[in-house]
C-alpha cells in the first residue's frame, strides 16, 4: 500500500470514528431510555435532593433503563449539581435529552387536590397533607397563629371559613404558606362585590355566611331546599330567636355518629351549643360547598320559624310557623325513630 493510500485510509478510518462517535453520542441523548414500553408516571423529587439520591428514585421506581447514559448527559447539561425538588412526570419512552431538560427546568406536573367534607380543622389539614410535600403539622401550625391567620382577615376559630371546598390543581413541593395563600385569593374570587352585596343586604358579614351555610348544609342535602333552611335561620337571627341547630350541638360534642339529638347533649357547654346560646357559632361546622354558599346568600323569603325531618326519611323537612305546628311535625318524626330503634 503506497503513501497515498495509506493517508485514504487513515482518512476513512478517522471518518469512521467520527460518524461512529457522533451516533454514539445521538443514542446516549436522543434513544429512550425511561420508562421503556411503559406507561407515563409520575417522580417526586424531595427538597435538598442530590443527584446519587435522585439516580436512586428512578432505580427504586424502575423508571431508568440505563444509568450511565443519563448520569453523562445530566453531567453535560449541568444538572447534576442542580437537582430540583417537585413531582415530574416521566413519558413513555422519553429519552435522557428529553427528561434532563424537564427536570433542569424544574417543569413539574401539578397535581389536583381536592378537599371536601370536612369538619374539623385537623382533618383538613391531614387531608392536604396526604397529596402535598410538607406535613400536616406544617398548615396547622399558621392556621393557630393569632397573628398569621388576621393577615387575612381571620382568626383562629373561624379561619376554616376561607377554605372553598374544590379540586385545585397545585404543585406537590407547594410551601404551606403558599397554599394558604392561594386559597385566600380563590376565597376574593368568591367573594366578588356582588356577593358582598348579597351578604350586606342579609346583614351579614362574608365570614357570618360561611359559618350559616355550614349549619345549612349540615341540615339538609338537598340543594332545592338549602334556601328554605337558609331563611328559617335568617328568619330567627331577624327575631332574635336562639338558633337551636342540632348540627352545632353535634359539632360541640364531637361526636359525629349522632343520630339523635337529646336533652343531654342540649346541655353541652360550648360556644356552639345553639341552644344555650343565642347567634351564630363562632365558627363553621363543616366546609360548606359553593352551591351551599350561593342557596344561604340567596335565601327564601317566608314566615317559618322551624323545621325538623320528614317522617318519610326522603332527606327533606316539614316546616312551620308555629311551635305548635312544630311539635306536631316533631312527634310525627320521634315517632318514626322509635320505630325504628334509633335511639343514639
Amino acid at each position: 500500500m503506497n503513501k497515498g493510500q495509506w493517508k485514504i485510509a487513515i482518512v476513512a478510518g478517522l471518518l469512521l470514528a467520527g460518524i461512529s462517535f457522533i451516533f454514539y453520542v445521538y443514542q446516549l441523548f436522543y434513544t429512550a431510555n425511561l420508562q421503556l414500553g411503559k406507561n407515563d408516571t409520575a417522580i417526586f423529587i424531595p427538597e435538598k435532593t442530590k443527584f446519587p439520591e435522585l439516580i436512586e428514585i428512578l432505580k427504586k421506581e424502575q423508571i431508568i433503563h440505563e444509568i450511565v447514559s443519563f448520569a453523562f448527559v445530566a453531567k453535560i447539561m449541568n444538572y447534576q449539581e442542580h437537582v430540583k425538588a417537585g413531582r415530574y412526570v416521566i413519558k413513555k419512552n422519553m429519552s435522557n435529552l428529553a427528561a434532563v431538560r424537564m427536570l433542569r427546568a424544574g417543569l413539574q406536573s401539578p397535581i389536583e387536590l381536592t378537599f371536601n367534607n370536612v369538619r374539623l380543622l385537623s382533618d383538613f389539614t391531614e387531608r392536604v397533607a396526604e397529596e402535598v410535600a410538607f406535613k400536616k403539622e406544617d398548615l396547622e401550625k399558621l392556621l393557630k397563629d393569632p397573628n398569621f391567620v388576621k393577615k387575612y382577615g381571620f382568626d383562629t376559630t373561624n379561619i376554616m371559613a376561607m377554605f372553598l371546598p374544590n379540586t385545585y390543581q397545585v404543585f406537590w413541593n407547594i410551601k404551606p404558606e403558599t397554599f394558604v395563600e392561594r386559597m385566600h385569593k380563590e376565597y376574593k374570587k368568591f367573594w366578588n362585590q356582588e356577593r358582598l352585596e348579597q351578604a350586606k343586604k342579609l346583614e351579614l358579614t362574608p365570614i357570618e355566611v360561611s359559618i350559616l351555610a355550614s349549619i345549612v348544609q349540615a341540615e339538609t342535602q338537598k340543594q332545592d331546599e338549602k334556601p328554605k333552611v337558609a331563611g328559617v335561620y335568617l328568619n330567627r337571627l331577624r327575631k332574635k330567636i336562639k338558633l337551636d341547630a342540632d348540627p352545632t350541638l353535634i359539632f360541640a360534642a364531637k361526636d359525629f355518629s349522632i343520630k339523635r339529638v337529646l336533652d343531654v347533649h342540649k346541655k353541652i357547654d360550648s360556644p356552639y351549643n345553639t341552644y344555650k346560646y343565642a347567634g351564630l357559632p363562632p365558627g363553621t361546622i363543616n366546609m360548606p360547598t359553593e352551591n351551599t354558599l350561593k342557596a344561604t346568600l340567596n335565601p327564601e323569603k317566608h314566615d317559618y320559624i322551624f323545621f325538623c325531618a320528614k317522617e318519610d326519611f326522603s332527606g327533606y323537612h316539614n316546616f312551620a310557623v308555629t311551635y305548635g305546628e312544630h311539635l306536631r311535625n316533631a312527634r310525627l318524626y320521634q315517632r318514626t325513630l322509635d320505630k325504628k330503634g334509633i335511639k343514639k
